[in-house]
């Protein structure tokens, strides 16, 4: 198609040519006043524009068949391309049964609870296993470091009867020792503070 349009536009060119040579030898036979061959000539130049344009629509259709071509193409491709998905995407329906992969997901869900059960009871174990007199030595010296920092005294007893939960005022258990209140109000000096 492209080799032809371009013959099309080369023979418009030419044709062009003897256009302006047809046109300056009218001119020139009408100066002379040689009417008959100023007339003959005018009917060539005519039939030639004539051709031109022939020749010039002639060009536009072959463009258009052309352009027309390369949508048809374009379209064959497309359809080539949706033939392919559509196989793709029957496979991977074929492959991902609802039924199936529901399946799948309940039996990991079963492992994945079996194994932190398992997980779990090991942990247990181990640290059934590892926990000693000195774990919980360290732990009690720990504890009564962080409570000396804070100012309780564990020797004299005074953690066990310190009241739990929120202190809104004086305790109204019937508790009335010196050493809670004392406490208390070192607590309530380290909420303020």
């Amino acid at each position: 198609m492209v080799h032809a349009t371009r013959g099309i536009e080369k023979e418009i060119g030419t044709l062009q040519l003897e256009e302006k040579k047809l046109v300056a030898e009218i001119k020139r036979t009408a100066k002379n006043g040689n009417e008959n061959a100023t007339k003959t000539l005018a009917r060539q130049l005519v039939r030639l524009r004539q051709q031109i344009a022939k020749l010039q629509s002639s060009q536009a259709q072959m463009r258009g068949i052309a352009t027309h071509t390369q949508a048809m193409h374009a379209q064959s491709s497309v359809a080539v391309g949706m033939k392919s998905a559509t196989k793709a995407m029957s496979s991977m329906n074929k492959q991902m049964a609802p039924a199936k992969q529901a399946k799948i997901i309940q039996e990991f869900q079963r492992q994945s609870a079996q194994m932190d059960m398992t997980t779990e009871m090991m942990s247990d174990a181990i640290d059934g296993a590892l926990d000693n007199d000195e774990a919980e030595e360290e732990t009690e010296e720990l504890t009564n470091q962080v409570l000396d920092e804070i100012g309780v005294d564990v020797a004299s007893q005074q953690l066990s009867s310190a009241p739990k939960g929120r202190i809104a005022g004086k305790n109204t258990e019937g508790v009335g020792s010196s050493g809670v209140d004392e406490l208390e109000k070192r607590l309530a000096a380290l909420r303020n503070a």
